[in-house]
């Protein structure tokens, strides 16, 4: 019969702070943030360097010179000094984990375990690579949508605040009776004015509120990644992009020759989704216990039967990396696709809103407007 896995919360341990150069006197400076594009760019260029046949230490005080003074010039000129006094690479990297994540050194440990460190290098520039790609496609195809719901909400309230009140004071004066939706938007439009600070207020704080305890973690963090899963036409675009992401992650590990429960961890602790670090966590667990990896998968109830599947055939057949970087390829396809088609429908979506919404403001402002000039003209 087949054992449940007990559900629990996973807490990660939090990442270490990064090594800084000290200050005279012996304080800290510190580290502005450093883009992962710049990391991109790093990897890429120490790949190519390594794969030449240039030593390690040289390749990293080549690309010290060319780095732009700044925060990633002196973290690179850390990493020359360590690998020079006979630190190895991977334990150099894993001093900086805010510019170099836990799945950067481990990758880096393994190719020199191996031997194979140009290689490790390449296949985790490739990995970064895609990743920003997939990253940068999704920001692009938000920026559209995200810009009409601002503009609207911008125009809509300004409406609200200074031009309906107006309005009003034309209907006042002319004593018309006013249409219901005229009514209701003059209401809306005094409650708005009136409790400003409510109605701007409120949403702030709650977007603030999330803020802090996605944040904080625990419970309330699970329930709202759990809730996306679960969401119409986004959760399963996420569904299939977190599967996309733990393939590509575990799969790049293990082609490295990472340990599996090792991978597992990383994966694990690079993973910004609680659904899929305690799933993660779940199948560590019965990893452990000496059982394989599709069974567990199965049970957390994160993956489909084919991924599943593919994982089986994969341990069977002793090719379980290059099954899961399959497994990313399609997922990443399917994801790319679905998006692809769900903003094609969501921009015309949102403008149709848009325009029930300033029609509505419209025709409520100028029902009474047509009234007013009815009885003119019939006075006349």
């Amino acid at each position: 019969m087949v054992r449940k896995l007990q559900r629990t919360a996973v807490k990660r341990p939090a990442a270490a702070p990064a090594a800084e150069p000290a200050r005279p006197g012996g304080k800290r400076r510190r580290l502005r943030r450093i883009s992962a594009q710049t990391v991109n760019d790093f990897t890429v260029q120490l790949a190519t360097l390594s794969a030449a046949g240039i030593p390690i230490v040289r390749s990293l005080s080549i690309l010290e010179g060319q780095a732009r003074a700044g925060p990633f010039k002196a973290v690179v000129g850390e990493l020359v000094e360590d690998v020079s006094a006979g630190t190895p690479l991977s334990e150099a990297f894993a001093k900086h984990e805010r510019v170099f994540d836990p799945l950067y050194a481990a990758m880096v440990h393994a190719g020199e375990a191996g031997g194979v460190l140009d290689r490790v290098l390449e296949r985790l520039a490739a990995y970064r690579t895609r990743l920003a790609e997939i990253r940068a496609r999704i920001a692009s195809a938000t920026i559209y949508p995200a810009v009409i719901v601002l503009v609207a909400a911008t125009v809509v309230s300004a409406v609200v605040v200074w031009v309906i009140p107006r309005f009003r004071q034309i209907f006042e004066s002319f004593d018309v009776e006013l249409p219901g939706p005229t009514q209701l938007l003059l209401d809306i439009s005094d409650f708005t004015v009136g409790f400003w600070y409510l109605v701007f207020g409120i949403p702030v704080l709650l977007v603030l509120l999330h803020g802090f305890l996605m944040r904080r973690g625990g419970r309330y963090r699970y329930r709202m990644h759990a809730l996306a899963l679960r969401l119409p036409l986004l959760g399963a675009i996420l569904s299939q992009s977190l599967t996309a992401g733990f393939a590509r992650t575990f799969g790049t590990l293990l082609q490295a020759g990472v340990p599996h429960l090792d991978a597992l961890g990383i994966v694990r602790d690079t993973s910004g989704n609680e659904v899929l670090i305690e799933s993660v966590e779940a199948i560590r667990r019965t990893v452990r216990e000496g059982e394989g990896i599709a069974r567990p998968m199965g049970e957390t109830g994160v993956f489909d039967d084919l991924v599943c599947n593919m994982v089986d055939v994969g341990e069977q057949t002793g090719e379980l990396d290059g099954m899961l970087l399959r497994v990313a390829d399609a997922y990443e396809g399917q994801v790319d696709r679905k998006i692809d088609a769900l903003f094609k429908v969501l921009e015309p979506a949102l403008l149709i809103v848009v325009a029930v919404f300033v029609g509505f403001i419209v025709v409520s402002l100028f029902l009474p407007l047509l009234k007013i000039m009815s009885t003119l003209s019939s006075q006349s």
